[in-house]
């Protein structure tokens, strides 16, 4: 580059300047000053030709002072040639980057202005960003930002460079697919629409709220999905939300664990978009029950709140500590005061197991024999006789338990008891009345004709339909006997309907599916949660499927999911001592009575 003085004659303005296209270029800033002391700071000018006219040179940078000269010229003020900075010929990198530098530094242009100078640089003269960022002071985030309108279609540069586009729209619309873009447009054309701008348009982009990466909890780096980038926040947005979630629920899951690992009473993961008051809570430390509370919100954002206790656990906390003599543990016990299961739910459970148990002893009269026995001797609130029938007025728990495989089971162990005593088959029961005139020597004769085989028989199904459900007599039987539930009973939607325990359901969950599915959507509503152990139960939408699965509730013996108290344990505890050295029970066959035998 060197320097010289040209005439204003032989200038004009090259194409590489960015301001070339301008035809009214406001130089009032500057005009007094050149008015009177002439052009000071060089142009910089570059050799060309125009229109066959040799020994020309182009501006490069410096347009607005050849015109602000010219208008001087033009009312007889003339200070001479111009100071000008002559670059190599053919050069059109450095005239480009002059060019800019120039504009950049006097007067900021438009973006698209500054998109259209910073894609030449780089596809005609190969510039790379960094070599862009370094010449013109700038940082490469700002020429990221604006090379991302060369995502945009043409018409909508157009459109933001007459700012009918506003920026925070425009920024959006540069995450777009053509297809979206082209979709957008026809919004933006039709009157009787609305085009989506702002946030709402990012929104619309992403099918629904936009999830930033912001809001992840788990590492970025060990992201499989497609992060998508925004280039004017420097953020990113997730691609595949439910992608997303499955990352962000098992980093909630591993720090629920962790708070639990270090000492924490209890995590409660609180349901997706529900917030937590603290006014609805008391502060309460570690080592007082205080619990760790986990909100997360639709957009992914997640909060942890450690230390609180609800109003209603916090007062009982202060009750049981304000007791003379109350330890540690009796102030665990009674912030865990509440039953892990609600009321028609125990009476679910409790009907099925009692259902289950005097299933499998029809199968064992011997043992019925010594039950009838200890009834004799300690009394029963059934033994008037009363026959056990449902005592619920929920339907579905009672038409649930009706049609339970175990019931059909017992039920077809005692048409063949009615048949052995001569008893129609539709009769509903064997005990407690059956709607024959007979009385009671009538039906001691006939008794006195069976074989002691039959007899047991018989009582083993009396004592299934005197044994009191919800007692720990059916815990007693079906501890014993070793009950298995898996093939007696169904989950069906009564069970699913009572559920609805979050800390129940995402235990039960981690039991069906596994430890990562579990962890994966341990956020998810209570609803989605059930949906995904049913899927897997039958084997539906892409899930394996997993047979024989008994919640805990009504396994033999029965556990609990939770540390809160479970009555159906509780009643196993009480009797769990004086079965555990007892032998293993002998199932007997119930034969069907030969007619003719009998007649004879």
């Amino acid at each position: 580059m060197k320097l010289a003085n040209i005439d204003a004659g032989k200038l004009f303005v090259s194409k590489t300047n960015m301001r070339h296209a301008e035809k009214n270029t406001d130089v009032s800033d500057i005009l007094p000053s050149i008015r009177e002391r002439g052009v000071i700071v060089p142009l910089v000018v570059r050799p060309g030709e125009l229109e066959g006219r040799p020994g020309m040179f182009g501006i490069v940078a410096g347009r607005r002072r050849d015109h602000a000269n010219t208008v001087a010229l033009s009312e007889g003020i003339d200070h001479g040639p111009l100071p000008c900075a002559i670059l190599e010929e053919g050069d059109d990198a450095a005239a480009l980057e002059a060019s800019l530098i120039e504009n950049i530094q006097r007067l900021d242009p438009d973006e698209v202005s500054q998109w259209e100078t910073l894609t030449r640089l780089i596809q005609k003269e190969g510039r790379t960003v960094e070599q862009i960022g370094q010449t013109f002071g700038l940082t490469e985030l700002h020429v990221r930002r604006v090379l991302a309108l060369g995502n945009l279609l043409p018409r909508m540069r157009n459109l933001y460079r007459k700012g009918e586009i506003n920026t925070a729209t425009i920024r959006h619309l540069t995450l777009a697919s053509k297809a979206q873009q082209k979709d957008w447009l026809a919004l933006l054309d039709d009157p009787e629409q609305r085009a989506p701008t702002g946030e709402r348009l990012k929104a619309w982009l992403f099918g629904g709220e936009s999830i930033s990466v912001k809001a992840a909890i788990f590492a970025l780096g060990d992201y499989g999905g497609k992060i998508v980038g925004d280039l004017f926040e420097q953020d990113g947005f997730f691609a595949d939300a439910e992608q997303f979630w499955t990352a962000q629920n098992e980093a909630i899951a591993a720090k629920r664990d962790a708070y639990l690992a270090d000492g924490w009473a209890d995590v409660e993961i609180m349901e997706p978009g529900s917030y937590f008051y603290g006014y609805e809570h008391e502060k309460t430390p570690k080592a007082k029950g205080g619990k760790v509370y986990i909100s997360v919100r639709h957009n992914g954002e997640v909060e942890v709140h450690e230390g609180w206790l609800s109003g209603k656990d916090a007062r009982k906390a202060r009750a049981a500590e304000a007791k003379a003599g109350t330890t540690e543990a009796d102030r665990l016990a009674a912030r865990d005061a509440r039953p892990e299961t609600t009321g028609p739910l125990q009476t679910y459970i409790d009907m099925h197991r009692h259902s289950a148990a005097r299933a499998v002893l029809a199968d064992h009269p011997s043992v019925a024999l010594r039950l009838m026995v200890a009834h004799v001797i300690t009394g029963s609130p059934l033994w008037t006789v009363k026959v056990e029938k449902p005592h619920c007025r929920n339907e579905a728990i009672v038409e649930s338990v009706e049609t339970s495989t175990a019931e059909a089971r017992f039920d077809e162990k005692r048409r063949a008891v009615l048949a052995l005593l001569d008893f129609s088959a539709e009769e509903p029961t064997v005990a407690g009345g059956n709607g024959k005139s007979e009385g009671t020597a009538a039906i001691f004769a006939r008794l006195l004709a069976l074989s002691d085989a039959d007899v047991l028989a018989i009582i083993a199904i009396v004592m299934g339909e005197t044994m009191e459900a919800g007692s720990a007599v059916v815990e007693a039987v079906g501890g014993y006997l070793k009950v298995d539930m898996a093939d007696l009973w169904t989950p069906d939607d009564a069970f699913f309907g009572l559920i609805r325990d979050r800390q129940v359901v995402s235990a039960m969950l981690r039991e069906v599916a596994g430890k990562k599915v579990a962890d994966g959507n341990i956020a998810e509503k209570v609803k989605t949660q059930k949906g995904i152990i049913r899927d897997c139960l039958a084997g539906e939408n892409q899930r394996p499927k997993v047979d024989g699965w008994v919640p805990k509730w009504l396994r033999f013996p029965a556990a609990s999911y939770t540390a809160r108290p479970f009555v159906t344990l509780t009643r196993w505890k009480m009797v769990e001592r004086d079965f555990k050295t007892l032998p293993a029970p002998l199932a007997v066959e119930i034969k069907q009575p030969d007619p003719y035998a009998i007649a004879a």
